[in-house]
């Protein structure tokens, strides 16, 4: 069984054809997924289909750092009500872009440092985008003593050191489909520097599918492949990547 811990079936490429989206992603044994919200309305969607769907997918709730600058009272506690739910399994995605200059820095930071305090009155784990900014998203996570309730460390772009540090203050580090190209070789030198106990899988679909459908649309089924490339990295069976990650996503998310 695998878990799919980063999918946005809440996005209109996916959710026109979502049940046969999740039927390919039962017959490659993907049983569980989590559906992750980057503004109020894909939250309240997430809340929507895991309600829907209950027993295979969960949400999670929040706001992506693009949308950092929508940030006010209101937001906050419209969120904090609906991360209380009970499908809902995480706080996210928040963090820090510095890729492209669409929200200020300072706005991204002040959401992203809210967020992590709604997640700790919550009680929940957070779920950490973060894109050209790893040395203030781990700065951070740091101050705010980010890992009470752990959390993800999603699709990963970071150093060895940088995926050592986060796992030390109480995150799992994700992979996704960059971890199986080609001219990854960083990434990959994390994926198998960092134990198996400290990894989960991911798509991040409808984004970044993994080898050999690079550029085409991506689903919750091609987590697979990435759980394939981790262990061919780890010279392991694909079993007990599948087990391990599995059993690391229940435990975090508290299932």
């Amino acid at each position: 069984m695998l878990f799919d811990t980063h999918t946005h079936l809440n996005d209109p490429k996916l959710y026109a054809d979502l049940d046969n989206v999740l039927a390919r992603a039962k017959a490659a044994g993907v049983e569980k997924m989590a559906v992750v919200g980057y503004d109020w309305p894909s939250s309240l969607m997430s809340v929507r289909l895991a309600e829907k769907y209950a027993g295979t997918i969960w949400a999670i709730v929040g706001i992506h750092p693009y949308d950092a600058d929508s940030w006010n009272k209101e937001l906050a506690a419209k969120l904090q009500s609906l991360a209380a739910e009970k499908s809902v399994v995480a706080v996210g995605e928040m963090g820090l872009d510095y890729y492209r200059d669409i929200c200020s820095k300072e706005d991204q930071q002040k959401a992203f440092v809210a967020q992590i305090e709604l997640a700790k009155a919550v009680k929940k784990p957070i779920v950490i985008h973060d894109r050209d900014a790893h040395g203030d998203v781990l700065k951070i996570l740091k101050q705010q003593k980010a890992g009470e309730n752990g959390g993800i460390l999603h699709c990963f772009s970071g150093s060895v050191e940088m995926a050592k540090e986060c796992v030390k203050i109480g995150f799992y580090i994700s992979f996704a489909g960059p971890v199986t190209y080609q001219n990854a070789k960083n990434l990959q030198h994390a994926a198998k520097q960092i134990p198996l106990e400290n990894i989960l899988v991911e798509t991040d679909c409808p984004y970044l599918s993994p080898h050999p459908y690079r550029g085409k649309i991506n689903e919750p089924a091609r987590v697979a492949l990435v759980a394939a490339k981790i262990a061919e990295i780890k010279n392991i069976d694909v079993e007990e990547v599948e087990k391990v990650t599995t059993d690391n996503a229940l435990r975090l998310f508290s299932l």
